[in-house]
This record gives structure tokens, sequence and C-alpha cells, in this order.
């Protein structure tokens, strides 16, 4: 026998005898659910984590990292202003652009888009396609309610598609010039477009941009210009992982029927324990015991699993696709049509620090039970 006696104890009562079988199995049961509820956890938080990091990989291939804007809605003298933010330590590049609503104009169909226009030295080229459309916008004749149409020829040059309706549907681009003439003012800019070599340091490269420029001018970064859809991304992964908690729950309720139905088949052994002078907290840590050491392998067996499913998801799902000849994410439905997964160690760790909070608190009444227990009560009544 070793020490301590609680632990001998505890764990002996882990183990199966021809009148406990049935315990026994309610314990490999309740095992089982918390490694499920656990390794579907992890799995489920890191498809989210990738889902999100696509969503914003898509977001901000048209989308800068900060913008430096004026008040008025205009920058006229716009080069110093590209060369002080050039020197900022984490801004890897700087460029002007122009953004007005516009109409375009197509063999007689219109569109209302957003004609933004960028430098094409300073911007990625994109591919001659040779179509020739019509943009117009208003002009509003200083308030006197009149407005007087503004129109341009365009060519085409190239298409894109990042898989945003924001983005695919409502955003044309042009050469910086043209948006300006459209826009009515030209030689003057709507700000300056910035690239971070840290993308999620745009906040703090932005206030800080925002206190050296002036009061003359405003940054802005990219979270809260897209605050909407990641704060709907951050709603569904706190909502998956409460209710993929109450799966980790619901097994560790199971827990608590086991050691129940262990302190009840074992009412004389504890009887007896009471009697050769073990007091009740040391009986109570002998249920404890037995019920950490099921949660604690369930949750290590779920984190041995979890771990693995979550890494190699991208190439388990088009597997089952293939076997099972079903499609996911059919490409006539959705943009994305793999399931893409990030696994991030600190969410492991959430994870696992929940488990073992459930299936410790599960613990905690039967072993009060147990310690309750009458000695005398118990040798009587069997």
């Amino acid at each position: 026998m070793f020490r301590p006696l609680e632990l001998f104890i505890g764990l002996r009562y882990l183990r199966a005898r021809r009148a406990s079988r049935f315990v026994s199995f309610i314990s490999l049961i309740s095992l089982l659910g918390v490694a499920v509820g656990v390794a579907a956890l992890i799995v489920v938080l890191s498809v989210m984590n990738g889902f999100e990091g696509e969503l914003r990989s898509r977001l901000l291939s048209l989308t800068s990292h900060a913008v430096i804007t004026a008040p008025d809605g205009g920058l006229t003298d716009w080069e110093p202003v590209v060369e002080i933010v050039s020197r900022e330590p984490g801004v890897t590049g700087a460029a002007p652009f122009v953004e007005v609503q516009a109409m375009l104009a197509h063999q007689g169909a219109l569109k209302g888009v957003l004609l933004r226009g960028v430098r094409p030295d300073l911007e990625a080229g994109v591919s001659d396609v040779g179509e020739r459309l019509l943009s117009g916008s208003l002009e509003d004749l200083e308030g006197r309610a009149r407005f007087v149409p503004r129109l341009r020829r365009l060519e085409v040059a190239g298409l894109f598609e990042v898989g945003m309706e924001e983005q695919d549907g409502l955003l044309a681009l042009s050469h910086l010039e043209d948006a300006a003439a459209a826009r009515g003012r030209p030689g003057e800019v709507s700000g300056v477009r910035l690239k971070l070599a840290d993308l999620f340091r745009a906040p703090e490269v932005s206030r800080r941009l925002a206190e050296r420029l002036g009061p003359g001018y405003e940054a802005r970064d990219w979270t809260s210009e897209n605050a909407s859809y990641f704060r709907a991304v951050g709603i569904e992964k706190t909502m998956m992982t409460i209710i993929l908690s109450l799966v980790v729950a619901v097994a560790a309720f199971n827990i608590v029927a086991t050691l129940v139905m262990v302190v009840t088949d074992k009412r004389g052994e504890i009887a007896i324990l009471r009697t050769m002078g073990m007091p009740p907290a040391a009986v109570a840590r002998v249920f404890l015991i037995q019920g950490a050491a099921i949660g604690v392998a369930g949750t290590l067996l779920g984190v041995a699993g979890g771990v693995p499913l979550a890494t190699h998801v991208g190439t388990i799902v088009p597997a089952l696709e293939s076997l099972l000849g079903l499609r996911v994410l059919p490409a006539d439905v959705y943009y994305i049509t793999r399931l893409p997964s990030e696994l991030r160690p600190g969410q492991v760790g959430v994870v696992t620090i929940i488990a073992l909070v459930l299936c410790l608190a599960s613990t905690i009444y039967p072993s009060v039970r147990a310690a309750r227990t009458e000695p005398a009560e118990a040798l009587r009544y069997g």
C-alpha cells in the first residue's frame, strides 16, 4: 500500500469488480463524454478561428490597415502627410486615395458603386480587359438644390473577386486623377491609406499618428471600420463555447451520478474506515480523488484527440467528402470551399481549465455525502 491512503483507496475504487462493473461502465461513459466534449470544443473553436482569419484576409485584401483623413473630407497637401507617416515605426507603405459615390453605365445597365481612385505605381496592377464604361457623379451647385452630372468615359482594365459582397458588388477601382475629377475636386484626395508590418497593432499606430499629425487630421484603422463583422464572429465563438461547454457539463453530471452510486455501494466500507479512525475530510478526499481522476483522464484524452483533429481538419474533411461523396461547403453556394482551421494554444488551455473545473465541481456533492455517512447506521443497515 502506498501513501497517501486517500489516493490509494480512490484509485482502487476505479477498478471494476464483479459486483460493481455497472458503476465502472458509467465511469467510463463519463470519461468518454468529457473527452468528446473537450475535443469538439477545441475543433469548433479552431475552425471558427480559421473562418475569422479568412474573413480578415478577404476584408484586408482591398482595405487598408489604417487611413488618415481630414475632418473636412479632403486633403490638398497630401505629400507631406505621406512623408510623415512613412517614417512612423511599423508603417511599411502609404498611398493617397480618392473615394466618391458614382454610377456606372454599360450597354444600358446602371450600377451604383463606390469609386476608389488609387495610384497605379503604388497599388497592385490588374490585367487589361478592354470594356468601356461611362462613370457619372453629381455636383451640388453651392446648395442651390440643382445637381449637375459629371461624366467620364473609363476603360475596364481588370476584374477582381475577394468573396465579399460589399467589395465585389459595390467597389470599383480607377486611377487617382479620374476619381478626383469625378469627385469634382482635382488635386485633392480623400485621405492616405497605410499598410502596417503588424496589422494587429493598427489601433495603437493610428492613435499615435493622430497625435503626431495634430487636430487637423483623423486616423482610423481596420478594426473600427469592420467592427460589425468581427463582433458577429466573436459573438458566434462565445455562443459556441457556451453550448459546447454544456456538453462537458453533461458529462460532469454523469460523474456526479457515478460517484453517488459508488458512495451508495461503498457505505459499508466507508463505515469501516470511519470506525478505524479515518476522519470525514479524508473520506471526502477519497471520492474527490476518484472524480478528479475521471475528469483529468477525460480532459487529457479530449485534448490528445482534439488537437490533432483541429490541426489536420483541412485534410480530414476532404478525405471524408471523397469517401462519402458529399460536399460540406459547395463551391456554387459558398466562396470558401474548404474548412480553415487555426489552433490557438491559449484557447486549448482555457478549454482544459473549463473542463477540469466542471469535473472537480461535480465531485463536491458526492464527497460531502460520503463524509456525512454515519458508521453505526451504515453497518446496521448495510
